[in-house]
C-alpha cells in the first residue's frame, strides 16, 4: 500500500524537476529567440546592418529631406548618465549620416549596459538601417568613466514620402549579472 504513493510521488518530483530545469533553460533562450525574431521581423529597432542591395553604391534622393532625432533613456536604478551628444540630424534618403551619444558609469564597480534600440514611426524601422552602432553589442564600463558611443546610418530612398521625421530611441539597460554569470572571465578581462 505505502510503494503505490511512494512511486507517485517519486514521478511527481521527476516531472517538477525537469519542469524547473525546462524553465530555466527557456528562460535563457529567449533574448536569442527575441533577437532573432526581431532582425527578422524588422521590428523593436532591429534593422539589418548594410542590406545587400545597398552594398553596391546608395542612391541619395537629395529632393527629399528627413529629420532623425535621437532620444535616450536610463533603465531605472542603473547608476549612469547616457544621452545624445546629436539630438537630431537632417539627412537625404539613401545618404550616410553619424550620431553621437555618451554613457557615464556612475558607479564604483564594473557595469555592462546594453542598449536597446526602437524607432518610429513603427513603419520607418524597415526603411532605417543602421551601419555602426553601439547597440549591436553590450557596453562593459569600468567605475567613472565615459565612453563615445557612435551611430552611423542611413535612410532607404524607398520611405514612404509622407514620413518626414523618424525618432531613434535608446534605452541603457545593466546586464552585468546575465553577462558575468555566462562570463565570468569578463570582468578579469576589462579590470586588467
Amino acid at each position: 500500500m505505502t510503494k503505490a504513493p511512494m512511486s507517485n510521488n517519486k514521478k511527481l518530483m521527476i516531472y517538477l524537476v525537469c519542469g524547473c530545469i525546462g524553465m530555466f533553460g527557456f528562460g535563457f533562450a529567449l533574448v536569442p529567440l527575441y533577437n532573432v525574431m526581431c532582425k527578422q521581423l524588422g521590428i523593436n529597432g532591429h534593422s539589418s546592418n548594410l542590406p545587400e542591395k545597398y552594398k553596391r553604391e546608395l542612391v541619395v534622393d537629395k529632393s527629399r529631406n528627413i529629420r532623425v532625432e535621437f532620444v535616450t533613456q536610463i533603465h531605472p536604478g542603473l547608476p549612469y548618465d547616457f544621452g545624445a551628444i546629436t539630438k537630431e540630424v537632417t539627412v537625404h534618403p539613401g545618404e550616410l549620416a553619424h550620431a553621437q551619444f555618451y554613457a557615464k558609469n556612475n558607479s564604483n564597480h564594473l557595469i555592462v549596459s546594453q542598449a536597446i534600440p526602437s524607432i518610429s514611426p513603427g513603419q520607418g524601422t524597415l526603411y532605417f538601417h543602421k551601419t555602426e552602432c553601439f547597440c549591436f553589442t553590450q557596453q562593459p564600463l569600468k567605475p567613472q568613466t565615459k565612453a563615445d558611443l557612435p551611430v552611423v546610418f542611413f535612410i532607404d530612398p524607398a520611405l514612404p514620402k509622407e514620413i518626414h521625421t523618424i525618432t531613434l530611441s535608446y534605452t541603457l539597460y545593466d546586464v552585468t549579472k546575465a553577462v558575468l554569470a555566462v562570463h565570468p572571465e569578463v570582468a578579469k578581462q576589462i579590470e586588467s
